[in-house]
Formats: C-alpha cells, sequence, structure tokens
C-alpha cells in the first residue's frame, strides 16, 4: 500500500484513469466487431466515420497505438470495399 499522500493520490487517479480507459477501448473493439460482421455494404460505409473516430480518439489519448489505430483502420476500408453493393 502506498505510505504517502501523493502516492495514494497517484494510486486513485491511476485506477480512474484504468477503468475509463477501459470502458472505451471495449466500447471500441464492440464497434469494430459489429463492423466486420457487417454484410451489407451501404451500412457498413456509414459505420466507417464513427468507428475510425473512436479509434482517432483512442489513439490520441494514448490508450491504443497510433499504428494500431491506422492498421485497423486500413483493414476496415478493405473489408468494406471487399463487400458486394
Amino acid at each position: 500500500m502506498a505510505n504517502h499522500k501523493s502516492a495514494e493520490k497517484r494510486h486513485r487517479q491511476s485506477e480512474t484513469r484504468r477503468l475509463h480507459n477501459k470502458y472505451y477501448a471495449r466500447t471500441t473493439r464492440n464497434a469494430v466487431r459489429a463492423l466486420r460482421t457487417t454484410t451489407e455494404k451501404a451500412a457498413a460505409a456509414a459505420m466507417l466515420p464513427k468507428v475510425s473516430a473512436m479509434l482517432d480518439k483512442l489513439a490520441k489519448i494514448n490508450v491504443i497505438h497510433k499504428n494500431k489505430a491506422a492498421n485497423l483502420k486500413s483493414g476496415l476500408a478493405l473489408h468494406i470495399n471487399k463487400l458486394s453493393a
């Protein structure tokens, strides 16, 4: 357990941030999974900007690496392009 006031505060803050990051990362992963399972091209294309924004936001606040966000967005775009209209 923490022995100093500052260490106790740091522990509280890191726990709060961990839960916050976990929530947004899980929400984004579910959105990516939903887009990948979509079989209609129009619906998937409509979902792509929202999911891309979610990934960009996670990368911006360092929850995921920026290259991971870019790779996911690229893969999703390829998936949408392969879908038949």
